[in-house]
């Protein structure tokens, strides 16, 4: 008679008790179920209580975190620990706004980060050359993002059929010069597109950019259904409206997992002081230490190094733009801050 497989099948071929703990990856979260994928198989799991005790100013759990479950009957497990996180793809929680900070009533700075993927290998963004045109500002802030949270980055020029290889470097390649690797994509003619597949290869990696980018012709020009597979875990509405996204990562048949990220606009740029900034800007961060004065802004101090650099081309206008409106920005918000302090 022709049994099943089932996942007590596997255990008992792989010589585990029920009473010891499988080492997992969790590739869902939905409702407070997450799907955890080890190497007997996919196991739904709760999160044992008292794991939840303590109050965290970010999420528990989310998919990309490593943790050791036990079983409770067929299918079906307890999140028995959680492994320390590397790093995590991150955003403010959408209930509190791009940009929004709370009080609490003794005056400290109050936020909460939404975690998206947890130890991603790295974060992909993936901007179109044309149709829509790229909005190198949104890849600056997102660049500065990722910097802050340590996430080794690739950038994807995507459609470069629309405009020629030679435009699309030129719009890009200030990007590789910066230090960051840079993909050349079309999945309409296929240009770029085993690269990008070899560099997703056997990694956890996160999609980042904006709508239209192409992302999900990529992918599905990369492995045949793929990309329409992301969309439907993580499908979001139209800018503006109510997001509804299912955390999700989908395996790669050549090893690795790929997740989209629809509605991330900015990621968390909450916790960085306007002097630190700099930092995060791999074209200006080694010309701070020839400025005259060790806490200048690069805005209107003399003898600026940033500023020389600027002028004689060796720093380009719209990365130095760019550095000067989140700096404001920052600034802006740490004068709230200390305001608010004031205020008590």
């Amino acid at each position: 008679m022709h049994l099943q497989w089932t996942l007590f099948d596997a255990i008992v071929h792989l010589g585990l008790e029920m009473s010891e703990l499988l080492d997992g990856l969790v590739i869902k979260a939905q409702s407070g179920f997450f799907t955890v994928c080890t190497e007997a198989g996919d196991v739904v799991c709760r999160v044992r209580g008292r794991l939840k005790k303590e109050w965290l100013d970010t999420d528990l759990l989310a998919v990309g975190d490593r943790v050791h479950i036990s079983l409770i009957e067929e299918g079906k497990g307890m999140i028995e620990e959680i492994a320390e996180r590397e790093r995590a793809l991150v955003r403010l929680a959408p209930s509190h706004g791009r940009g929004s900070r709370r009080w609490s009533r003794k005056g400290y700075l109050s936020e909460r980060a939404q975690v998206i993927i947890a130890n991603p290998d790295q974060v992909v963004f993936v901007f179109a050359c044309a149709r829509p045109e790229p909005r190198l500002r949104m890849l600056d802030r997102l660049l500065v993002g990722a910097e802050l949270q340590h996430i080794p980055i690739v950038v994807c020029a995507n459609k470069i059929d629309l405009v020629g290889r030679q435009e699309a470097q030129t719009l890009f390649d200030i990007y590789r010069e910066i230090g960051y690797p840079v993909l050349y994509t079309s999945a309409e003619t296929g240009a770029g597109v085993d690269e990008l597949h070899e560099t997703l290869r056997r990694k956890i990696s996160a999609l980042v950019g904006p709508s239209g980018a192409g992302k999900t012709s990529l992918l599905n020009a990369m492995q045949p259904g793929l990309g329409l597979r992301v969309r439907e875990v993580s499908r979001a509405t139209d800018r503006g409206r109510h997001t509804t996204v299912v955390p999700q990562l989908v395996p790669l048949d050549a090893g690795g997992w790929v997740a989209d990220t629809p509605g991330i606009r900015a990621l968390a740029l909450f916790d960085v002081d306007p002097e630190e900034l700099d930092a995060c800007f791999p074209d200006i961060a080694p010309l701070v230490a020839n400025c005259r004065f060790s806490d200048c802004t690069h805005t209107v101090e003399p003898d600026c190094a940033v500023r020389q650099a600027l002028e004689e081309g060796r720093v380009s206008e719209h990365r130095y733009e760019s550095y000067v409106r989140l700096r404001e920005e920052h600034q802006k918000l740490a004068d709230m801050y200390w305001w608010g302090i004031s205020e008590e």
